[in-house]
């Protein structure tokens, strides 16, 4: 049963081999069950069919390939659990876990930030309430401006590299706009040289800050002035900051003006990723089958995304995907198990999650860290704690201060399991000489076990070594005052940031909207994040807050308010979710009001209710007859 799960998503034996082939047609009829999915998987609900969701244009397989399928009653079906199953199981909380392990992909202000002494290439973790799915474009992202014939080696070498800034980065990040080329031009002309791996770090840093204008003019200006010769990847990144500055409407654009013998996969994967950023389900499908269309190779990136998209937004689609990765012979990466396990972990289907990981090991494949962490975030969410603690254990292997990679993770995990005796042994192993990441695991941690006091002194002690901090470190603090329902605390904080220099922007706002509302001041978080997004136009709230301010409406029964949450949301390019339609009915429910009209609602949004809410909305139908009125009718 286990092999079942994965189809060749857990399968890495050579294509020729008598193994392989065996082990893709056993797979390939699994999915082929009588289970809603595979037999109409495009159709969702009642002959409404998802315009552009066929996602692979004539990779996926046909209705009829699938009736010539031979069913197997005792095998594990991925599609069955991704349909069925989550009309079953979901019905109370089918979004509720976009609360709980939620995959937002775009780099927050904690994550932007290049640190004094910290590394480059910090790796990320999943927070443990808000997890990020994300998956790292060595294209698209951090390796921009690599050309193809530079070795991994080299380009580890540069981001191995402390993040001290050198004198043209300063020049770059302290120069205003409309000064910028010029102060350029200066350096050019005094001789100084400009190479890539210089630009590639001054890019890097950009990014990180979240500068996404300052970081396509400084490319434009490489660009025009001939520093380096570019190639498909420069083109790439170009695009992607296009996307990030100017929308994605302008980035289309951009990449008609691509040089076509530079217009290849690696550009198309950047504008797809970003896209599914902006959860963009058709616009995303219409990249990756023009991308078939124009015959570039389907990569485990693109997939990937694909598959990061669909367990956010339409877990159904999962199952098409990794038929498409089989027929395409495409390799799985260790982050197609994350999305697998996650998915199954938020449908609370411990079962299926272990099976993952029973059919990874047995095709050799160990676990890595963040498949470790994952799986011991959702047993905790499940109330496993047992099977969550012999995850820790083993993630902790024989020597925790060996294990340094782990102990950030670690320390949130003992956090949530409240293990306050672990969390103090884990933290004296970093505490002689803790890294920025470990300190901002820590501040979370203790904050989690109520110990405010232990989370400031981390915080104070970190301003005392590194003088200037960036945004997430005040950020995490200022979280464990939301949490633990300090609002003069987390105001002074506030102000301690702007005072300090930092960016104020999305995370900021979503924790300061979460601190006024733990205090009861709903109308002053309501009013913070409408200021924010009328003042920061290029930057737009997180989906998180306005969640938050959605269902407290909700529970208030605010139906005025909730509304003019729900427009603002929709306003800003937050639809397509079943969450804040659920969240709208249940603001009518309570208020004792009918929600007339809402089926439209939803068909006209063309959004497929899950049985909770399909039962809700008949439950409050205005019109709908009981035993008792058709008596007295």
């Amino acid at each position: 049963m286990g092999r079942g799960i994965a189809i060749s998503a857990l399968r890495r034996a050579a294509a020729g081999s008598a193994r392989g082939r065996s082990h893709r047609i056993m797979l390939t009829r699994e999915y082929c069950d009588d289970s809603e999915l595979s037999r109409n998987s495009l159709v969702h609900e009642e002959g409404n069919r998802d315009n552009g969701s066929n996602i692979s244009g004539n990779c996926i397989q046909s209705k009829s390939y699938f009736s010539r399928c031979s069913y197997s009653p005792k095998s594990f079906i991925w599609s069955r659990n991704l349909s069925s199953h989550v009309r079953a199981r979901l019905g109370q909380k089918d979004d509720d876990l976009e609360n709980g392990f939620s995959d937002l992909d775009v780099l927050s202000e904690a994550d932007s930030i290049v640190e004094p002494q910290e590394e480059v290439d910090d790796d990320k973790s999943i927070s443990e309430i808000e997890g990020e799915m994300s998956e790292e474009d060595p294209n698209g992202g951090t390796n921009d401006l690599l050309s193809d014939n530079e070795s991994d080696s080299s380009f580890q070498k540069i981001t191995k590299q402390k993040s001290i800034l050198s004198p043209l980065a300063k020049i770059v990040m302290e120069t205003p706009q409309n000064s910028l080329n010029s102060a350029l031009d200066k350096w050019v002309e005094e001789g100084n040289p400009l190479g890539r791996g210089e630009i590639f770090l001054i890019i890097l840093n950009l990014r990180r800050r979240r500068l996404y204008w300052k970081a396509l003019q400084f490319l434009e200006w490489v660009e025009a002035n001939k520093r380096i010769e570019l190639v498909e990847r420069d083109y790439a990144s170009r695009l992607d900051l296009v996307a990030k500055g100017h929308g994605l409407e302008k980035a289309e654009r951009y990449l008609e003006k691509i040089p076509e013998n530079l217009r290849g996969e690696i550009v198309y994967r950047t504008l797809l990723a970003n896209y599914v950023t902006a959860n963009n389900v058709k616009k995303a499908e219409d990249v990756f089958k023009r991308m078939k269309e124009l015959g570039l190779p389907v990569t485990t990136f693109s997939c990937n995304q694909l598959l990061l998209l669909y367990k956010r937004l339409d877990r159904k689609k999962i199952a098409e995907v990794l038929l498409m990765m089989e027929k395409e012979n495409v390799k799985q990466s260790s982050f197609t198990y994350r999305i697998l396990i996650a998915a199954k972990g938020s449908l609370n289907d411990i079962s299926g999650m272990e099976k993952i990981l029973e059919t990874m090991k047995d095709e050799g494949i160990e676990p890595d860290l963040m498949i470790r962490t994952t799986v011991a975030k959702y047993y905790i969410f499940a109330g496993l704690n047992e099977k969550a603690e012999a995850t820790l254990r083993e993630m902790e292997g024989d020597d925790t201060i060996e294990n340094s990679n782990a102990r950030k993770f670690l320390l949130g995990l003992y956090a949530s399991l409240g293990k306050e005796d672990d969390v103090r042994r884990i933290w004296e192993t970093c505490n002689s000489n803790p890294r920025m990441d470990e300190c901002l695991a820590a501040i979370e941690a203790w904050g989690k076990l109520g110990k405010v006091e232990n989370a400031e002194e981390v915080f104070e002690n970190m301003l005392k070594k590194w003088t200037k901090l960036g945004p997430k470190y005040y950020i995490g603090l200022l979280k464990v005052y939301a949490d633990n329902k300090l609002l003069a605390k987390g105001k002074k904080l506030a102000q301690r940031m702007s005072k300090d220099g930092c960016f104020i922007g999305p995370q900021t706002w979503d924790v300061l909207v979460k601190l006024y509302m733990g205090a009861g001041e709903l109308e002053k978080a309501d009013a913070i994040l409408h200021k924010a997004s009328q003042q920061n136009k290029n930057n737009k709230p997180l989906y998180t807050s306005y969640i938050a301010l959605l269902e407290q409406y909700s529970k208030k029964g605010d139906i005025h308010n909730a509304e003019k949450i729900f427009l603002r949301m929709r306003q800003i390019g937050y639809f397509g979710r079943v969450k804040p339609y659920q969240a709208l009915l249940q603001t009518y429910v309570n208020a004792k009001t009918p929600p007339y009209g809402f089926r439209e609602r939803l068909k006209a949004d063309n959004i497929i209710p899950n049985k909770a809410m399909a039962a809700q909305i008949a439950a409050t139908d205005a019109f709908r007859k009981t035993q008792i009125s058709d008596l007295l009718d």
